[in-house]
Formats: structure tokens, C-alpha cells, sequence
């Protein structure tokens, strides 16, 4: 279910969403290869109505899938908002679209989260890496391309 809350029925007492979000309805788009949002969205929130808006206190935790950059390893990391505090305008011009007397919150929840991707996912600090090769085993691409082949001649005519 979307992170949606009635204003009706925060004007008698603050709303309290606790439950998950599916990765449909979270609808994030990475456009990165190395992390992949496989996982429902826990949180445990409180909305109440502040001052021409709306106030969202509580956590959020999402688990991301992610390669690591260095050694591309997959592995999970845990994305945890503990504080996570946000402040939705009802009036104004960047006012929240309200439909049916209720907010969705869900874009002002992907947006922060989206700010709290790993920006180089590493498996852990100290990875080193892909292995290395030994460089007595490593082929020269100068044997088989041949400094003779014709398109290497025309190439090394050129003066840069």
C-alpha cells in the first residue's frame, strides 16, 4: 500500500504508518548498474499537520542489492534513515498534490532515499579489488596485431 495519509483524519489525532513498501510502488529508477532496488521499503512513521503542512517523523530501512565497484562482488547494504524527518507543504507553491482529502508521501520518501545511495557501493573499506594477473603470463597484443599490418603502417604516419 502507497504511503498515502488523510487530512481528515489528522485533524483529530496524528496519523501512524507502520508497514512496508513494495519496490512497485516505490517506483525508483537507479540508471545505475551496480545497485538494484530488489527489496520492500520498511517504516514505522508519524504524520501530524505543522504549521500549513504536514509533518513526517520516523525511520525508513531498505536493503539495496550492489556490486562492488572494486572487485564486483555482490553484496547487500542496509540503507537506514533512524531520524528521518520531513516537512510537507499544503500551501504555497511547491504545496503536495492533494486528491480526495489525502497526500501520497511517497515521492518526498524516494527523494531522500535516493540522496542516501551509496555513491561508490564497496563490499567492505579494505577491498582491494579485482585479483592481478602475473605479468609473465599476460600476452602481448604487439605478436599478434603486428607492427607490419597495414592499418598500424598507415597509423604510424601520422605526426602528432
Amino acid at each position: 500500500m502507497a504511503l498515502v495519509v488523510n487530512l481528515r483524519h489528522l485533524e483529530t489525532h496524528n496519523a501512524r504508518l507502520h508497514g512496508e513498501l513494495s519496490v512497485a510502488e516505490l517506483n525508483i529508477e537507479t540508471r545505475d548498474e551496480v545497485i538494484h532496488v530488489t527489496h520492500p521499503l520498511q517504516h514505522d512513521l508519524e504524520v501530524q499537520k505543522f504549521e500549513g503542512g504536514l509533518l513526517v517523523q520516523g525511520r525508513l530501512h531498505l536493503v539495496l542489492d550492489c556490486e562492488c565497484v572494486r572487485c564486483l562482488k555482490p553484496f547487500h547494504y542496509p540503507l537506514e534513515l533512524k531520524e528521518w524527518a520531513c516537512h510537507v507543504p499544503l500551501e504555497g507553491e511547491e504545496q503536495a498534490p492533494v486528491v480526495n482529502d489525502c497526500v501520497d508521501l511517497t515521492p518526498y520518501v524516494r527523494e531522500d532515499i535516493l540522496l542516501e545511495f551509496p555513491r561508490h557501493p564497496l563490499c567492505k573499506p579494505e577491498c582491494l579489488g579485482l585479483p592481478k594477473t602475473v605479468l609473465g603470463k599476460v600476452k602481448s597484443t604487439k605478436s599478434k596485431a603486428g607492427v607490419g599490418s597495414p592499418a598500424w603502417a598507415e597509423l604510424n604516419k601520422l605526426k602528432l
